[in-house]
């Protein structure tokens, strides 16, 4: 996947002043298949209602709603994996802003989370203690 992220990025490069995609990129997308982001999911949604409402677009390879660790409940997005590019393109031109169990979803392509470390806030935190005992 990073593979197709780094050739799709070389290939944007190339773009004609025009603004003209080059035929390539979109064949390039990804070999493997296509990752959409669902968001807005409703609370309710799990895993395999999210697949059965993408699955009439073709075959969906993995549904998967993002839940939070501590709580067990549903963030409120996901992501739906298909084994064709055209499949995903469907999808994605078929369901966004749709309603889905009661609510309007957003579905666009997924991009791979950057590989730089994560900030949590402003480190309030972290200064405050380490301060507390340097008297």
């Amino acid at each position: 996947m990073a593979f197709c992220n780094k050739l799709g990025g070389l290939v944007r490069q190339t773009v004609s002043s025009n603004g003209q995609v080059p035929t390539l990129f979109n064949s390039i997308r990804c070999m493997s298949g296509t990752k959409l982001f669902i968001g807005g999911l409703s609370y309710g949604t799990d895993d395999q209602s999210l697949k059965d409402a993408f699955s009439s677009f073709g075959d969906v390879v993995d549904a998967r709603v993002i839940v939070d660790r501590d709580t067990g409940r549903s963030r409120g997005f996901g992501f739906v994996n298909f084994s064709s590019d055209d499949s995903a393109n469907s999808a994605l031109s078929a369901m966004d802003g749709q309603e889905l169990q009661g609510r309007n979803i957003r579905v666009s392509y997924a991009t791979e989370r950057s590989s730089a470390p994560r900030s949590f806030g402003n480190n309030y935190g972290n200064n405050f203690r380490s301060n507390q005992y340097d008297n």
